[in-house]
């Protein structure tokens, strides 16, 4: 049986709206003595990671743990607060193919939500990015306490779209987080790049 037309779109932010450019910690690292890819490292360990993206710790706690980390590599915590200050300065840019992709799904009157796993941050990144009215809603990891791919975490963005699951469309660059919304009875496609729009815009009914 034929699967329902998608009326509503769920998008990830990091790697499909919201891109990073590597060389920023580079340059921080660099500068402060580091190994290649180590602020990245520490930040992302699951066990350091899991509380912030769900909202038992917040941003700032989240990067004093990290510092801590570093603070023997870089020879005291006021360095090691100092590179994490330096790399956390810079929040990131957005893909402008994506951010007009958007703007054309919604003024063609389907919904579109934000689905990330995110810190108590992002409502700040939205404003510094300038996309606080860009998206009907905006699904956070760290405010409902569930991340992706939890089949809870879905429930709780299509609830958010007022949309069924069966007529949700997700697009995230991880196969893990495709897999979980597939699961939950969302459609869902793993983002490839801006060669993938012409696909989207064919999967949504618009």
């Amino acid at each position: 049986m034929a699967r329902e037309r998608a009326t509503a779109l769920l998008l990830d932010f990091d790697g499909v709206l919201r891109r990073w450019d590597p060389a920023v910690a580079a340059v921080v690292e660099r500068e402060y003595g580091l190994s290649e890819g180590v602020l990245g490292e520490i930040a992302m360990q699951w066990s350091r990671l899991q509380p912030v993206l769900t909202g038992q710790v917040n941003h700032a706690e989240w990067m004093t743990s990290v510092a801590d980390a570093l603070t023997e590599s870089v020879g005291s915590p006021e360095r090691a607060r100092a590179a994490v200050e330096q790399w956390q300065s810079y929040r990131g840019e957005v893909d402008p193919e994506v951010l007009a992709f958007v703007r054309e799904v919604r003024a063609a009157g389907v919904r579109v939500g934000l689905a990330t796993n995110a810190t108590d941050l992002l409502d700040a990144d939205l404003a510094t990015l300038g996309l606080v009215d860009e998206l009907d809603v905006v699904v956070n990891s760290s405010v409902i306490g569930v991340h992706k791919p939890a089949p809870e975490y879905f429930q709780a963005a299509c609830q958010a779209l007022a949309t069924p699951p069966a007529r949700v469309l997700f697009v995230d660059d991880e196969d893990w987080a495709v897999r979980g919304a597939r699961a939950a009875g969302l459609s869902a496609h793993r983002w490839g790049g801006h060669a993938d729009l012409r696909y989207l815009r064919a999967a949504l009914a618009y």
